[in-house]
């Protein structure tokens, strides 16, 4: 490269108003950019006092290194180091303007965060790369399979030949789907007598925003511990922290001060007094017309009941009641989960592009001399 590239750590501001708060802002931007390129949309960018809240969080420490050529940030990698769990795991997110790929900028933003978590005491390093639905026809001949063996990320693509060039392997596929919002009113009955019929009477439904009810709180407990294990989550890739009463609380705390808003739909096996299932949908602080669709959870022995399309329909309707300016929906899914993948095609939502998830183990070299 012409120009010198000089990595540096961000010094994250008090507020998105101080006077220290510019770097911040440009790199909160780099990321906004490279999203547009990638999606043709920045819904999945954060804004800057999103990010800012976001980064206020007792589980997860997080850093962010920024690329410098003459004073501008072109490139930044965000590190999340968890506090909790997975103690040897660094996930990043790593982010150059298109101006500026393909020029060596990439590849020394990640050794310095490579070297950053080897220091740190990391040696798992998780990234993602993206890929639009377009990108998937396009290079559709040119497949790499990842180790769990379904789905696939264009091997031609830009991000894949970077993250192979760079050492990492790629470990599963998260399908990204989108869908508009409010669902169709037509839609929405003809899927409540579906669930109903399957249901039979024998599931209630309870809703709340935010806060757990007490008298539910140790049953979600139980349902989200669930959630990495024998049953269907809707998101994939979450932290496999162990849930009891307290700690889901104190979630819920983090979550508020964050200002974040959770929608939620549980099912009550009404013979048993159980719950047996919930769905959770997150709106943002900063942008309401755009959700994420959480964790979707129904315990193995209530399946076939339709419960996963019961609790997913009522928590939409529930969703455009509170919050009608929500426009998008949007969630990933792990491709072998056929059954929430159907679900949701039934709710209208499509295809939007695939998130490959790849790994690398640090060797051990000791802390840097630098």
């Amino acid at each position: 490269m012409a120009s010198e590239v000089r990595i540096e750590q961000l010094w994250i501001p008090d507020s998105v108003d101080a006077p220290d708060a510019a770097d911040f802002l440009a790199a909160v931007e780099v990321g906004r950019k490279v999203r547009m390129q990638t999606w043709g949309s920045d819904d999945l960018a954060y804004a800057p006092l999103e990010k800012l809240l976001e980064l206020d969080d007792p589980y997860e420490r997080q850093v962010i290194l920024v690329a410098k050529i003459e004073g501008t940030i072109v490139g930044a990698v965000d590190i999340a180091l968890p506090l909790t769990d997975n103690l040897d795991l660094a996930e990043f997110t790593l982010d150059i303007l298109p101006e500026y790929q393909r020029q060596g900028v990439g590849r020394q933003l990640l050794e310095a965060a490579e070297q950053f978590a080897r220091d740190e005491g990391r040696s798992m390093i998780l990234v993602d790369t993206n890929h639009p639905g377009a990108s998937l026809h396009e290079f559709e001949p040119e497949q790499l399979v990842p180790g769990s063996g379904l789905g696939f990320v264009p091997l031609g693509s830009r991000e894949v030949e970077f993250a192979r060039r760079t050492g990492y392997t790629l470990q599963h596929i998260e399908q990204f789907s989108s869908c508009a919002l409010p669902l169709d009113s037509k839609l929405v009955a003809e899927l409540e007598a579906e669930a109903e019929e399957a249901n039979n009477g024998r599931y209630w439904l309870h809703h709340w925003t935010d806060r757990c009810p007490e008298r539910w709180l140790e049953a979600v407990a139980v349902l989200e511990n669930q959630a990495g294990g024998d049953v269907e989550p809707d998101a994939v890739g979450e932290d496999s922290m162990v849930f009891d009463a307290r700690i889901l609380r104190e979630a819920e705390e983090v979550t508020i001060a964050q200002g974040r808003r959770t929608v939620v739909t549980a099912v009550e096996h009404i013979a048993t007094g159980t719950l047996v299932g919930l769905t959770t949908i997150s709106v943002l602080a900063q942008r309401q017309d755009v959700v994420f669709q959480d964790d979707t959870v129904v315990l193995q022995a209530h399946r076939g009941n339709k419960l996963g399309l019961l609790i997913k329909v009522a928590n939409m309707e529930r969703l455009t009641e509170q919050f009608p300016d929500a426009r998008v929906i949007y969630t990933w899914n792990a491709p072998e989960n056929r059954y929430l993948l159907t679900v949701n095609r039934q709710l209208g939502f499509t295809t939007a592009g695939v998130t490959g998830i790849w790994q690398k183990e640090l060797p051990n070299l000791g802390p840097s001399t630098s």
